[in-house]
């Protein structure tokens, strides 16, 4: 993911918590000149009561205990000053203030509980994503890589969309895909299709092998069945109801390190863009294939196809999520025409002003989760 992902701060900054805390003490400051100035029979002390509910709000038990403390003495001091520290009505607006600061002192502890509860579950999201999924490398042979995850949701750090990357003797191995649907389904569909990646990218010597695997992972429920297509029994119990539950579409792509072309078979996947002498080129494959998964539905045949990828060029891998984002006028995303302007930047500063502009383009928030990768392919060294 990008280092641009807001992270969840339970706590403000030391600034922003200086700013706010002068609210309250303020407000008590004024409340308490301004009912000692003012006629008997006007009483202002009621408002004090704000001073802690507001501090409730954003800071934790102690502070919002302190600063009902702070109002209640202030109360005090205006019943000592206008009349008696006795008297009735300042009486029972003391008791009110203390039963106020009392309670919002209680949800004080109850909002930093809950937030520290938020706070491990994000962590916890960040630990399986790293696992589930590893960012990709800097460079791989020949090819210097960069790559953006963006969630839809910020309390979702990862959803069904993957991507990953294997060397191999000859080249380097990308795959890119999105799960169908949302939330741990998606997950799920996403983990067990990485799996069978990572377990024979490198062990496969030809694509259509790869992509077989990976066929026999989606739905399988284990990522050890899904890297031995052996071990899926298609015609068992309920098998067919898994496929037709679950799929992913997948782009799997082979780039030589000695060859400038890439190979890639696409399964019902966003055709990837080709960045070269300032065009923006759709590799679009001759035939059109249907997800993985889909495979009791349909038999495809993995058809590799090969297009030129030189020195210098940048290929461009994303997810639907990108291209299906709306502006407020509710329409797509133009992802090639937007990338006509940057087709001289390197993957890094590319997928920078890439996201920047997707976002702004999108609002701040995007329908669903989007991934994005660049790959360039950069003269051999010697």
């Amino acid at each position: 993911m990008g280092s641009r992902r807001r992270a969840f701060a339970p706590r403000l900054s030391r600034r922003g918590g200086r700013l706010l805390l002068a609210v309250p003490f303020a407000l008590i400051a004024l409340v308490t000149v301004v009912d000692v100035l003012v006629p008997p029979e006007v009483h202002l002390g009621p408002f004090l009561i704000a001073a802690p509910a507001v501090t409730a709000s954003f800071a934790g038990a102690r502070m919002t205990a302190f600063v009902g403390a702070v109002a209640v003495a202030a109360q005090s001091v205006v019943a000592a000053v206008r009349t008696t520290f006795t008297d009735l009505n300042h009486t029972y607006q003391i008791v009110a203030l203390v039963l106020i600061s009392v309670i919002a002192t209680v949800f004080a502890h109850l909002r930093e509980r809950d937030e520290g509860r938020v706070a491990r579950l994000r962590s916890i999201a960040h630990a399986a994503q790293s696992v589930v999924l590893r960012p990709l490398p800097h460079r791989a042979g020949p090819l210097r890589i960069a790559s953006v995850y963006l969630a839809a949701e910020e309390e979702m750090q990862m959803g069904g969309d993957l991507y990953a990357a294997a060397r191999t003797a000859s080249g380097t191995r990308l795959l890119i895909g999105d799960a169908r649907g949302k939330g741990l389904d998606a997950i799920s569909e996403a983990s067990l299709v990485l799996g069978a990646f990572r377990v024979t990218a490198r062990r496969e010597r030809e694509l259509p092998e790869l992509v077989g695997h990976l066929e026999a992972g989606v739905g399988t429920g284990t990522e050890e069945e899904a890297g031995d297509p052996g071990g899926v029994d298609s015609g068992a119990p309920g098998a067919a109801d898994d496929t037709d539950e679950a799929f992913v579409t997948a782009l799997v792509l082979d780039i030589p390190d000695r060859e400038p072309v890439v190979r890639l078979v696409n399964r019902g996947h966003p055709p990837p863009l080709l960045l070269r002498d300032g065009e923006v080129i759709p590799l679009d494959t001759a035939e059109s294939s249907p997800p993985l998964g889909l495979a009791d539905v349909v038999s495809p045949e993995a058809t590799v196809e090969t297009f030129p990828f030189g020195v210098g060029d940048v290929l461009l891998l994303y997810t639907d999520g990108v291209v299906e984002a709306r502006d407020r006028t509710r329409a797509f995303y133009p992802l090639a025409e937007r990338l006509a302007a940057w087709a001289g930047d390197d993957p890094p500063t590319l997928l920078g002003r890439l996201r920047a502009d997707l976002e702004a383009y999108a609002g701040g928030r995007l329908g669903d989760d989007a991934a994005l990768v660049a790959v360039e392919r950069l003269p051999a060294e010697p």
